[in-house]
Formats: structure tokens, C-alpha cells, sequence
């Protein structure tokens, strides 16, 4: 039996959704890497744009928000391309926000850039997708806030549990063509850390997570890599956690504060 290379994307076409910097940048970089044509956006353009290997990726301006300017950035993307093989929808997040006083503006913006963008988008790259031979696979970028809210996000983590719906919906609906994967996201550590986790980068909040450490961008996009390539092509619908594991339970942290763990009884 042969096996078809996991990480040649040469001759494909990759959309990044928030992909000029963060996580989405790193996403960008690692397709570059394994031969794709990229498309980035966001609604202004950065200084620099992902590269790898001599090549950088295009970018269009767009506010994903907005349903004409998500299918526009699918359209000049299969334009400039050709095609379009792969759409990663990494464009989201948002600041914390008190649940009782936050405003009604407020928690549509959240809604939309975590929930109905994605949605757009997808739309827009199924249209294109299923017309081509070999399909395509669109991959969302979750947050283990789906799954395990905390205190500030009530807006963002209803959205992210939308989004997993959302993912598993469309993957019933437009298969086999088309492939719609999730990808549940925990702790990153990005040039953003500080902000997030304290000076230390994240070293005191990696104590919580089972492997010891917060994520790498480079995690999230290996794992968008193996989602869109070959070895995946079964995988439709499923929720692929990139998350070291969880948090361990307060329980068991305060049981480890008393007692080391592997101590003698």
C-alpha cells in the first residue's frame, strides 16, 4: 500500500481567514511551507505578510462580517488561483466583558465575527468547492470556551459552541464533496501572551494543562494540515481537540498543593 504525502499541498489553494497574524499567520506559513498558495485576510493589510520558502501569501481586504465581502474574498481567491481546496476559519475572539452590563452591539459583533462569518464563508467556498473533482475541506477554529466557559466570555463562548453546530450541520449537509471539520483550540501562546496570562508568558497557567505547557500557533496549524490532507479524508465532522488535554480539575490541584503527586503515602 502507498501513502499519499500528508504535507504536499503543491497545486492547491488555501483561504486563511484572519491569517495576517496570530495563530492565523503561523496557519498561513505552515500551508506556504507544504507547497499551497495561500489567501489571507483581514480588513486592513499588515506590514508584512506570511511567508515561507521564498513565497508569501496573497491577501485581500475583507471584513468577514459582511456576507458580499465573504464571498467576494472566495471569489478573488478562486480567481487568482484557479481553485480553491482548502478554507480555515481562524478569524475570531474577543476582550472580556461583564455578562449583566455588556450591550446588545457588543454581543452582535462577537456573534458575528465567532459564529456568522464562518458561516459566509463557508457558503461562499462550497459553492466553488463542490464543483471541483477532488472537493475541497473547510476546517473551524474553535475554543475549548465551547465546551467549558469561563467567567467574561458568555457572548464569545455561546458563539464557539454555535460554531461547533454549525461545523457538524454543514459536515452532514455537503459531504461527501465537501469536508467540515472543527478544531476545539485551548491555551495558545502568541505575541499576545503577556496581555492574557501574565508576564511570565503563560508559564504559571501551563501548570493547569496535562502536557505542561500552553499551545504553540504551530500546534493549531499542524493539526489544519492533517485536517485538510489526505490521511484525513474520512474525517468529516468531528471536533479534533488541540487543547494539551483540558485543565486539570481545581480538585486535583488542590489535592496536589497538600499532597506532591507520586509522594510517598
Amino acid at each position: 500500500m502507498e501513502l499519499a504525502d500528508p504535507i504536499d499541498f503543491a497545486g492547491r489553494a488555501v483561504i486563511v481567514t484572519g491569517g495576517t497574524k496570530g495563530i492565523g499567520a503561523v496557519i498561513a506559513e505552515t500551508f506556504l511551507a507544504a507547497g499551497a498558495e495561500v489567501m489571507v485576510c483581514g480588513r486592513t493589510a499588515p506590514a508584512t505578510l506570511p511567508a515561507s520558502g521564498g513565497r508569501s501569501a496573497a491577501f485581500h481586504a475583507t471584513d468577514v462580517r459582511d456576507p458580499t465581502a465573504a464571498a467576494g474574498l472566495v471569489a478573488a481567491t478562486a480567481e487568482r488561483f484557479g481553485r480553491l481546496d482548502v478554507l480555515v476559519n481562524n478569524a475570531g475572539g474577543s476582550p472580556d466583558a461583564d455578562a449583566a452590563t455588556v450591550s446588545p452591539r457588543f454581543v452582535e459583533k462577537v456573534v458575528a465575527l465567532n459564529l456568522l462569518a464562518p458561516f459566509y464563508v463557508a457558503q461562499a467556498a462550497n459553492l466553488v468547492m463542490r464543483e471541483q473533482p477532488e472537493g475541497g475541506a473547510v476546517i473551524n477554529i474553535g475554543s475549548i470556551s465551547a465546551h467549558d466557559p469561563q467567567p467574561g466570555t458568555a457572548a464569545y463562548s455561546a458563539a464557539k459552541a454555535g460554531l461547533l453546530g454549525l461545523t457538524r450541520a454543514l459536515a452532514l449537509e455537503w459531504a461527501p464533496r465537501v469536508r467540515v471539520n472543527h478544531i476545539t483550540a485551548g491555551l495558545v501562546r502568541t505575541a499576545g501572551a503577556t496581555a492574557l496570562y501574565g508576564d511570565d508568558g503563560g508559564a504559571a497557567v501551563a501548570g493547569i494543562v496535562p502536557m505542561g505547557r500552553l499551545a504553540v500557533p504551530a500546534d493549531v496549524a499542524h493539526a489544519c494540515l492533517w485536517l485538510a490532507g489526505p490521511h484525513a479524508a474520512y474525517i468529516n465532522g468531528a471536533d479534533l481537540a488541540v487543547h494539551g488535554g483540558g485543565e486539570i480539575p481545581a480538585r486535583d490541584l488542590a489535592r496536589r498543593a497538600i499532597r506532591p503527586p507520586f509522594s510517598s503515602p
